[in-house]
């Protein structure tokens, strides 16, 4: 599994900076370990964006990401013994985008959801208090690469974790700031019209 960049503009100019640029922070740069075992590819264009939090301290810092994203992948591989990190991205409080499994690869972070979802945690815990707004902006610039560049439909619906499994994740503060993102889906009866085919 290779993953080529770690800076994107939306525009498609590496030149244009702010407010369009997000860094992408590869594998390699957080000393990712290799997948235990095969991943499965997911079909692009995606039509689903499922939103958590970590659950875990949050980070301020690119080494505080990295150490935090490495700490989940250690968990879930060998705690959870599943064969790589859950999610497909992870946003930190330093408003970059940390690869997980990234575009193409099915995750393991909502059970009976992975297959058709792009899988996206705000590092850290925001029951009690809201995620900075650079890690705010940091998933709405990843989206919009998504989108732009055909890894998810340009209809995707965006999912709050609680929405699909019996968890406080994202948590309250999270979840009450993305209910009024582009793309969410606010209507219980259309989650459940969402999966029923």
């Amino acid at each position: 599994m290779r993953y080529k960049t770690t800076l994107c503009s939306i525009s498609g100019d590496p030149l244009i900076i702010a407010p369009f640029h997000l860094r992408v922070v590869p594998r390699s740069d957080w000393l990712a370990q290799p997948p235990t075992g095969v991943l499965d590819k997911i079909s692009s264009p995606i039509p689903w964006v499922i939103i958590s939090h970590t659950a875990t301290e949050g980070c301020q810092s690119q080494s505080e990401c990295v150490l935090r994203v490495r700490i989940i992948q250690d968990y879930h591989v060998e705690s959870k013994k599943w064969f790589d990190i859950a999610y497909n991205f992870l946003v930190g409080g330093d408003g970059s985008a940390y690869v997980g499994r990234g575009w193409d690869y099915i995750g393991s972070h909502t059970k009976g959801y992975n297959k058709l979802s792009l899988g996206i945690a705000f590092i850290g815990t925001f029951t009690t208090e809201a995620p900075p707004q650079q890690q705010l902006d940091a998933c709405k610039k990843l989206l919009r690469i998504g989108v732009e560049t055909g890894k998810l439909a340009k209809d995707y619906k965006l999912l709050a974790h609680r929405q699909l499994m019996s968890t406080a994740s994202p948590g309250d503060k999270l979840y009450d700031i993305i209910k009024e993102w582009p793309h969410f889906v606010k209507d219980s009866k259309e989650v459940e019209a969402l999966f029923a085919n």
